[in-house]
């Protein structure tokens, strides 16, 4: 017997239990499968080509979609900018900050500035750009690294576009950008956007446009301090236009930047004034939407709280009627509390224009307002109160007194604002004073305002005030009582001690006739 294993031994001795015959099967198996899984493979491929691009166009704006996104608006292939650039936009369009935190971090925000340039594609400059408004609509943050990558000269060049829909997002990223802090603002200003701006309005711009401008210049005068007015730059021209508008949008926006204008400079107020602005101002006082009215009635006050012709120019265009009609009319409780506080402007005048005040019938309702609004309002009305005593006459503060000032003023002693509680003192001292002024001759002379007060429990309040944490507050409260009720108490004593010695000697004189008889 041979003792060397037969050739079929040894080949199932090597495969280890598979026969010739079940290693032939499994190789033919083995290559079906791997010809499956290129043909599957291959299928793939194409598959995701087909389905990046048909997600591209229909698929919907999800974080979870981002990558695909992402990957598309870096590749090489322009076909895909527009669907990808779209994505992005919608999905920005929420507001919400962390979707802009991660597309930020996705890093294609340098991408989307670089498509501004894309002047061959105004669709893909309109996404890229709309992208970005709403990427400067978030934080700080945001805004900071849309100026770092350049955006601002790019957007600033989009405003020349011949697309309309271009230029008026370039109009809305300048305005998101300068409406950040007055840092930002100045990089759009040295980034020469306001000619380009201003010239949108040359020819007939459609409504969204002149929407989109009238915004950008209320964020471009927000902040301080002001641009100045060069003839190139002046943008008074370009805002009287907008502020002819019937559109509620519009007028909000030109009337917030008008009263931004106007805040604090003379100089400025008297621009507006010799640009032809009051009468369509006050017009816009009753407008309809109290949208209006508050920056309107801002802008107005920022006026009249300029110099004393200024103010007397406002009272001359019939500024005064409108806001007897807001205090007397229902109108919002914003709007009541910004038509006070003009008139406080105007009461702080002279008194030619107190009286101007008094004339048209505004002491009633500001007093009403006084006694009966609401804590704001109430504010406002004790300024107008106080200052109108404080600068009028013998003969207006009496016409004051007798509309019912005193008490209200009295009543709002007790309030929790300290500075209130000092012009309501300042208000019932200037009435005093204007008390002693007029005492009637003779030894009697008594302040006839000192009576009024008792009677509203004004001393007492005075009194209690002394105690108050605010130093300002008690001493003066102190100190009128020491200038008013001193002197009071002192002529009732010496009336008491006459009225004992009267009763005296009348007694001696009985006693006297008596002991004649």
């Amino acid at each position: 017997m041979s003792l060397s294993p037969s050739g079929a031994t040894r080949k199932n001795g090597y495969k280890k239990g598979l026969s010739g015959e079940d290693a032939r099967i499994k190789r033919e198996e083995e290559l079906v499968q791997i010809r499956k899984d290129k043909r599957s493979e291959g299928l793939k491929k194409r598959r995701n080509v087909s389905i990046h691009r048909a997600n591209l166009r229909y698929l919907q704006p999800k974080l979870e979609h981002l990558p695909l996104m992402v990957q598309a608006v870096l590749s090489d292939d322009s076909s895909w900018y527009l669907a990808a650039t779209t994505l992005i936009r919608k999905l920005l369009s929420t507001g919400e900050s962390p979707l802009i935190d991660e597309v930020v971090r996705a890093g294609v925000v340098h991408r989307l500035v670089e498509f501004l340039d894309a002047d061959a594609f105004p669709l893909l400059q309109t996404e890229a750009a709309w992208a970005l408004v709403n990427i400067a609509s978030g934080t700080p943050v945001h805004t900071r690294l849309i100026i770092e990558l350049g955006s601002i000269p790019k957007f600033v060049q989009l405003l020349r576009s011949l697309v309309a829909d271009v230029q008026e997002q370039a109009v809305w990223a300048l305005a998101n950008i300068a409406g950040d802090s007055p840092n930002c603002r100045d990089h759009v200003l040295s980034g020469g956007a306001l000619v380009p701006l201003l010239a949108q309005l040359d020819g007939q711009p459609e409504l969204t446009l002149m929407r989109s401008i009238a915004w950008t210049l209320s964020n471009l005068y927000r902040w301080k301090p002001l641009p100045p007015f060069e003839q190139e730059r002046n943008p008074l021209p370009a805002l009287r236009r907008l502020i002819k508008s019937e559109d509620e949008a519009v007028l909000i926006d030109t009337c917030w930047a008008l009263s931004f204008i106007c805040d604090g400079s003379n100089h400025n107020i008297q621009s507006v004034l010799d640009a032809g602005f009051c009468p369509r101002l006050v017009e816009l006082l009753v407008h309809p939407s109290p949208n209006v009215q508050v920056p309107t009635l801002k802008t107005v006050g920022n006026i009249v709280s300029g110099n004393e012709d200024q103010t007397q120019f406002v009272i001359e265009k019939q500024g005064l009627p409108p806001l007897y009609q807001i205090l007397t009319e229902n109108w919002d409780r914003s709007v009541k509390e910004e038509a006070c506080w003009v008139i406080t402007n105007i009461t702080a005048g002279n008194r030619n224009q107190i009286q101007a005040v008094i004339k048209a019938n505004i002491i009633p309702p500001v007093v009403s307002l006084l006694q009966h609004a609401e804590f704001k309002i109430k504010k406002e009305a004790a300024w107008a109160i106080s200052y109108a005593v404080s600068g009028g006459s013998h003969e207006q503060i009496e016409y004051l007194v007798s509309q019912g000032c005193i008490k209200p003023l009295c009543d709002f002693l007790t309030c929790s604002d300290p500075e209130i509680i000092t012009v309501c003192l300042d208000g019932v001292e200037s009435i005093l004073e204007s008390g002693e002024g007029n005492k009637e001759p003779g030894f009697h002379r008594v302040n006839k305002y000192l009576h009024m007060i008792d009677e509203c429990e004004g001393f007492n309040k005075i009194v209690d005030l002394q105690t108050h944490m605010n130093s300002e507050v008690n001493k003066k409260a102190s100190d009128m009582l020491d200038k008013y009720w001193s002197e009071k108490e002192n002529k009732e004593e010496e009336e008491e001690e006459l009225h004992s010695f009267d009763s005296g000697a009348d007694m001696k004189l009985d006693i006297g006739r008596l002991s004649l008889s």
